[in-house]
């Protein structure tokens, strides 16, 4: 074998494989130290982006899960108030089929015309100060809110909910004349209606929150695949990283040895000179 002073090839080459082998075990102490297998886009271009792309997604969703959970608590806090402007016109229609009885006296008629309109003020009143998030949930026309329920900006991804006006005839029943027992007995249907319009009310926000509960929980279905898919694009094996690691330990250690081995070559050239 050829003895060379000024170039040192096998400390070149084991420089080379030093250097390889410190690089891959930094990528190893990285990953490890991070969790993840994609630190930057030179460990994965692909699939760094197809990961930023799915990472959008699930916290997309995640507010979308919110945004729906907002969703039931509107029609929680509308049909809420809703329940109870129902029970006072129940009682109201109570008081009305009493007031048509003829033992009634007219005496006995205003006296329950004062419950009446006491119980219509408070309707109105629900009505009108009833808010989610300063929003006014009733009124004589329908309200609408729009729910982004999905992380893109298609109209699938929204949920249009419509509350129904409440343009009861309370207040026209509870201002009528009560003094006598025909007149009372004149305003039950106007109640039968305003009853029946509650009851939709009701309903249709029932379906809506059931509604919302559906995209919550399909919502978490999906946002729990995407991150499934996701970690196996960027998340570390710890017991792949870690025999990765114990490999690059070794081969530097190793590697090291042999470069002061290699650099000790052209010290047998003096042996010559001897």
């Amino acid at each position: 074998m050829a003895i060379y002073v000024n170039t040192n090839i096998s400390s070149l080459n084991a420089q080379r494989n030093l250097t390889t082998s410190g690089s891959a075990l930094s990528t190893s102490l990285q990953r490890l130290s991070s969790g993840l297998r994609v630190n930057s886009a030179k460990d994965d271009a692909a699939g760094l982006a197809i990961a930023s792309g799915m990472d959008s997604q699930v916290r997309g969703s995640n507010q979308a899960i919110r945004n729906a959970n907002d969703g039931i608590s509107l029609a929680q806090t509308a049909e809420g108030a809703l329940s109870q402007i129902q029970e006072n016109t129940q009682r109201m229609r109570e008081l009305t089929v009493q007031a048509s009885n003829s033992t009634v006296s007219t005496t006995n008629l205003t006296q329950i015309k004062k419950e009446m309109d006491a119980l219509g003020a408070e309707n109105k009143r629900l009505v009108s100060s009833t808010k989610f998030n300063g929003k006014t949930l009733f009124g004589s026309a329908a309200k609408s809110f729009n729910f982004q329920v999905g992380a893109n900006s298609s109209s699938d991804n929204q949920i249009k909910v419509t509350i129904a006006a409440l343009a009861f005839s309370q207040a026209a029943a509870t201002a009528a004349s009560m003094s006598t027992n025909s007149a009372a007995r004149a305003l039950l249907n106007k109640f039968d209606n305003d009853l029946k319009t509650l009851a939709n009310a009701r309903a249709d926000l029932g379906a809506t929150q059931n509604r919302f509960s559906a995209v919550v929980s399909n919502l978490q279905n999906y946002v729990e695949n995407i991150s499934a898919s996701k970690s196996r694009i960027v998340d570390a094996d710890f017991a792949s990283e870690t025999a990765t690691m114990t490999r690059n330990q070794i081969i530097q250690q190793a590697g090291t040895a042999m470069l002061s081995q290699a650099n000790q070559l052209p010290q047998t050239a003096l042996s010559l000179l001897k």
